[in-house]
Order: structure tokens, then sequence, then C-alpha cells
């Protein structure tokens, strides 16, 4: 079979002329090369730049106020209106603006100095948790506060993945930096499940949230005094002052860098390998409530089978990132990816629940083709248009992983739990291997033989 490599395989991102010079990029099935030296880049040479440290000091402490604060809205919403929709509705909330944000929004991140921009989110962010503890609030406006950090969310992540780039440089360090941020999120996510939970146990709800507004404003001052202040990206792209930088209007801007980005073939399906893995992987997940409750287990059992995919994850992503190199990684990238909801088939024969915690595990493993994946996309996004791209990237994975829990929650209103998990994951394999393919076929270099 002929792998398409004419004109149609690089996008006009790529063929520019005032292009910057492209990053140099792993293709899959590379030989692995030589073992990683000496030299080469870890974990630990990543935590030793000072600026990084500073960025994940910042994110550990805002993403265990925020998961905290999740649990304390819910609860406080629950509490003044007895109702578990709208309790649910403080989740849906903070997942559904990311569109909105990374749509409309998406040139901040290369628009205006990350520092600020990061700084400022963070502060917005702080601002909305503290408004919701003032006594009377109503919970339409508790819900319409939570909407607003959502929305400023992928840019936040998006900046802040930009400059890991400049902090860390390119290659496998930025690679890396990313991992850990990954890393830290399903930590924290674990930890301030728990810590929420006891700290609910001894104070109340808006007392929690005025904990995560202190934790906000701690990430900005880390942010603003532990970094470095770095031009806009787009003011610097390609080395040189860009000619419509500051005067085309930001909602134009970031269209019109959407436009530039999904144009291009392997942008587009790169991104798309971003979103459609996990978009698939949480439709399982989303149901363990009700296929625990099938079972007849009790909180501790559910709360177990939740640990399990982010377990998979932490450890799956820690021993890829340290033991492998960036070719061994690059090689593994799509197996994993597609392989990722294979777990789930395993659901259709209703498995106990020692077996479907090994599932979900098993199941959060697949993250680990997130390492290669970050680092093709560092390789083919042009630098001045990288913020808005880990935006979009961030914002477009946001709202798959929504849609792909609102479609598993409607389709089990009508069909048994363990059979829309099966299904989930036999059509996220499928799916993810149309992807995959189109990811294969984008590879850029010389032509290559038919085979």
């Amino acid at each position: 079979m002929a792998t398409p490599s004419g004109p149609g395989t690089t996008g006009p991102l790529e063929s520019r002329p005032d292009a910057p010079a492209s990053r140099p990029e792993l293709a899959p099935g590379a030989d692995e090369g030589p073992p990683r030296g000496p030299g080469s880049v870890g974990y630990r040479a990543v935590f030793a730049v000072g600026e990084f440290r500073a960025v994940f000091a910042a994110h550990l402490v805002s993403m265990l106020g925020e998961v905290v604060g999740q649990i304390a809205l819910s609860v406080l919403v629950f509490r003044l209106t007895g109702s578990p929709l709208l309790s649910a509705l403080t989740f849906a909330t903070s997942m559904l603006p990311y569109v909105i944000g990374g749509t409309l929004l998406s040139s901040v991140a290369d628009r205006f100095p990350a520092r600020r921009v990061l700084v400022v989110c963070d502060l917005v962010h702080a601002g909305c948790v503290a408004a919701m503890v003032v006594p009377g609030m109503p919970v339409a406006a508790l819900l319409a506060l939570r909407c607003v950090p959502a929305a400023i969310s992928p840019v936040f992540s998006g900046t802040r993945s930009a400059t890991l780039g400049d902090i860390l440089g390119e290659g496998d360090a930025f690679v890396l930096g990313r991992s850990v941020l990954r890393i830290t999120a399903q930590t924290a996510q674990l930890a301030g499940f728990g810590v929420g939970g006891l700290l609910l146990a001894a104070v109340s709800p808006r007392a929690a949230l005025a904990l995560t507004a202190a934790a906000l404003v701690g990430s900005a001052l880390v942010l603003r005094f532990g970094t470095r202040r770095r031009p806009a990206r787009q003011l610097t792209g390609g080395g040189a002052p860009s000619a419509t930088a500051g005067r085309c209007p930001l909602l134009g801007d970031s269209l019109s860098g959407m436009r530039r980005l999904f144009a291009d073939r392997r942008i587009r399906a790169l991104m798309l390998l971003s979103w459609v893995p996990p978009m698939f992987v949480v439709m399982p997940e989303v149901l363990l409530t009700p296929y625990s409750d099938g079972l007849g287990l009790g909180s501790v059992g559910l709360g177990l089978l939740m640990c399990g995919m982010p377990v998979g994850a932490i450890a799956s992503e820690a021993l890829v990132g340290s033991l492998l190199g960036p070719r061994a990684r690059a090689r593994l990238t799509l197996p994993v990816g597609v392989a990722a909801m294979l777990p789930a088939l395993g659901y259709a024969v209703h498995p106990s629940f020692g077996w479907a915690l090994a599932l979900q595990v098993l199941t959060g493993c697949g993250i680990a083709y997130s390492l290669g994946l970050d680092q093709w996309f560092f390789a083919a996004v042009p630098d001045e248009l990288f913020g808005r791209a880990m935006t979009v990237m961030t914002a477009g994975l946001m709202t798959a992983q929504g849609l792909g829990m609102a479609v598993s929650g409607a389709v089990a209103e009508f069909v048994p739990v363990h059979v829309v998990a099966a299904a989930a994951g036999g059509c996220g394999a499928l799916c993810s291997l149309l992807v995959a393919l189109e990811v294969r076929r984008t590879v850029p270099g010389p032509v290559r033989p038919e085979v």
C-alpha cells in the first residue's frame, strides 16, 4: 500500500516561506538507536531548572485547591437545593465552557507575555471562588461563577504549556515537563478527594472554598516571583516583530489562528489523536457509580474503582518517562493510543470488583501515549502559534471528554451499563485506529517506497 507523501501531506503552515525552522521530529517506527546516555534528559534534569520548580509548585498548589473547591461547591449546592441534578451541574460547568475559551480566547496565549497571562488567570479564578463564599449567593450565580474559570482555563493551560518550551528548551525536556504536570494533576486528584472529604468533615463548604481561593492566590504569587518575564510569542515569532501583532482584534486573531492550525493536515491529525482516545476512555469511568451499585459495592468499593485509572496513569507515565528515550516513546505512541480502550472490552462479561479494578488500572496505563504525542506536536507547530495550539488542544480535550461522558450516560439509560462500557471500548479502539493511520500518513520526510 502506498503511503501518501505529496503536497497534501504537509499543510499550509509548513509550506509558508516565512515559517520558522521546523523542529526535529521522530517518526513512528523510527529506529530506537543507542540507549540513553548520561547526558540525556530525565525527570531529575527537569527539576534542576529553577523556573520549572516554580511552575510545578504553583501547579501542585492550584490543583489541590481546585479539586477541594470542586467538591466543596458540589456539597454547598446540594445542601442549598437538595437537588442531585444541580449538584452534578457544578461538575458539568467546570468542563463545558472550555470550548468557548479555547475558541474565542486562544490567541491570548501568544499575544501577551506568558507570565502576565498566567498570573491574571489565577487571580480571576481566585476572585470567582472568593465570590462564592459570600453568604446568600444564589445557586444560579454560583454556577455562573464556576463557568468563568472554566472558560479561561484552556488559556491558562495553553500558555503554561507553551512557556515550558521557553523554560526547558526543545525536545525531551519539554516532553518530560509536560509529563510531570500530568502526573501531578492525577496525583492531586487522588489526594484532593481524600483531603476534601476530611476537610469538609471539619469545616463548612464555604470555608473550604476560601482555602481554595487562597491556594490560587498563592499559585499566582509563585508564578509572578518564580518565573522570568518574557515578551509575547506573537511579537517575536520567527525572530522578528509580527506585522499584524496588536492590530488584529482578539476574537479575529483567535479564529484566524484556529483556521491556520486546522488547515495543516499534520497538526489536525495530532489534535484528533489527543482528543479521540480520552473521549472513549472516560465513558466506562463515568458509569462506575451505577456499575458498582449493580455489584452491591459500598462507597469504599466505588472509591477504589475511581482510583484505578489515576493509579494506572501515574505509574505508566512515570515508568515510560524514566526508562525510555524519545525514540522508544515515539514507537509506542500509536499502538498504546489505540490499545488504551481495549481493556474496556472486558466489561462485556460483567466482571467482579477485582477484575473491574484491574480493567481501570490497565486503561489508565494508556495515558503513556501522551509523551510521544507531545514531542510530535511540539515539532509540528510553528513557534508563533504554539500557545494557541496548546490552548485549542486543551479545550478540545475537555470538550471531547465531556461529550463522551454525556453520550455514555444517555445510552446507559436504555442499555445495561456493562454493555455500554464494553461498546465504548470497541468503538474507541476502532476510531483511534483510524486516527492513528491518519497520523502515520502525515509523517514528514522523504517519499517512502510502496510496501
